[in-house]
């Protein structure tokens, strides 16, 4: 009976932070892009300019760069910047595991004239060109074999369709790490792409 009693409040604390964090994950304002092609597999998106906030590392794995690079990235966000303003969480962060880079996206709010200076001089403030990529999703926590396994996957069915990429392949995580279920993952590339 004490066991069922247990199991019964974990189970009902996991919905209680689900439920949580997917109201304000609903909140979060998400990344711009058009998706100009559906595959069974994957997508051809087109993403506008954005700016970004970049920390680059050493990191050779997931993990060396995920915790480090979050943790320098949200003391810019959360007032570690010239002016102590606070700045929304935006959706998803970017990983780049060639170039050991974490990025967050700034909200769509601020302009390079408006965006304040982060105290951090390891944090960088970078804006992105106008970008065509295809994209594959994949759910769960993500390891470096998910990352590795999806990337190769989505560079296969680029080949086979004969869509030329080029870059870094690249992470994107839409959830933050307390929420349990409903995962977003996804790894994209640059694409040459002509309308």
């Amino acid at each position: 009976m004490k066991c069922h009693r247990k199991l019964l409040i974990t189970i009902t604390a996991l919905i209680i932070i689900q439920s949580l964090t997917s109201m304000a994950f609903a909140e979060t304002e998400k990344q711009k892009y058009i998706v100009v092609r559906s595959e069974k597999e994957f997508e051809i998106r087109f993403y506008p300019s954005a700016i970004l906030a970049t920390v680059y590392s050493n990191a050779s794995t997931y993990r060396e760069l995920a915790y480090p690079g979050f943790r320098k990235l949200a003391g810019y966000i959360f007032g570690g910047n010239e002016s102590e303003t606070k700045i929304s969480m935006t959706s998803p962060v970017h990983m780049d595991m060639d170039s050991a880079s974490m990025s967050f996206v700034m909200p769509s709010s601020f302009s390079e004239e408006n965006l304040p200076k982060p105290d951090d001089p390891g944090v960088k403030i970078e804006r992105t060109n106008d970008l065509y990529v295809a994209a594959i999703r994949f759910g769960g926590y993500a390891s470096d074999k998910d990352i590795r396994n999806n990337s190769e996957k989505l560079k296969t069915m680029l080949e086979q369709k004969g869509i030329s990429w080029y870059g870094n392949f690249r992470y994107l995580g839409y959830n933050p790490p307390f929420q349990p279920f409903g995962r977003k993952n996804e790894i994209i590339v640059n694409i040459e792409w002509q309308e």
